[in-house]
């Protein structure tokens, strides 16, 4: 099992927005979590992917608790075993394509002649090496996503988690984003896990969950 979760609380004041949420992920699995707003999805994204932690409940990612490590030994396990895409790429605007790819494998200590390396051969394989110069000013959405994609994936994470990942996008760049990640679930073994208001992605995926009023109803 790549990540489980078990009795998931989360709540900000009285505002229970986390109600008990148990959860099992495969490794290769893409996973779509889909609900109105509201329901928690972001939140328990975030408490998965180790951004937040919950008030009650367990995670288990690879077979570690994230939550039992210390804050420098926790920023590690996320730089090297977690992957992040957001709806809007949050990209470094005064560095290039490929200076934005391999931030975290220079955080992990790889070399930057190695880091570059690599970063080359993950935006060749997605069509961008030409762009590796360009900064995002110069690139258009649907590339600068896929540069994210690209970051999220330099230190081969355990799972990758998507908030919204197509929502910014129009059709046909969200589709090719769609596509990918399904290509880099077949190539690596990769775990998605993906928040979306997008039907058709939610539709692609292994399996489509259900959130409502902070529970997972199907």
């Amino acid at each position: 099992m790549m990540l489980s979760a078990k009795g998931i609380k989360k709540s900000y004041d009285t505002l229970q927005i986390l109600k008990g949420i148990d959860l099992e992920i495969a490794e290769a699995e893409v996973i779509s979590i889909v609900g109105s707003s509201g329901a928690g999805k972001t939140t328990l994204l975030q408490i998965l992917g180790t951004l937040d932690t919950p008030d009650a409940g367990n995670i288990l990612i690879a077979g570690t608790d994230p939550f039992t490590l210390s804050s420098k030994k926790l920023a590690a396990f996320r730089n090297e075993s977690i992957g992040f895409i957001f709806q809007f790429h949050q990209l470094l605007p005064e560095f290039t394509a490929l200076e934005n790819v391999i931030m975290p494998a220079l955080i992990k200590g790889l070399n930057i002649t190695d880091a570059k390396k690599e970063g080359l051969k993950l935006l060749d394989k997605i069509g961008l090496s030409e762009r590796a110069e360009h900064k995002p000013s110069e690139l258009s959405g649907g590339e600068q996503q896929r540069v994210a994609v690209c970051r999220s994936l330099i230190n081969r994470p355990k799972v990758i988690f998507a908030d919204e990942p197509s929502g910014n996008l129009d059709s046909q760049n969200s589709n090719e984003l769609h596509n990918l990640f399904f290509q880099l679930r077949d190539e690596f073994k990769q775990t998605f896990v993906i928040v979306t208001h997008n039907e058709s992605l939610a539709n692609m995926t292994d399996r489509k969950l259900v959130m409502k009023d902070g529970l997972i109803i199907a």
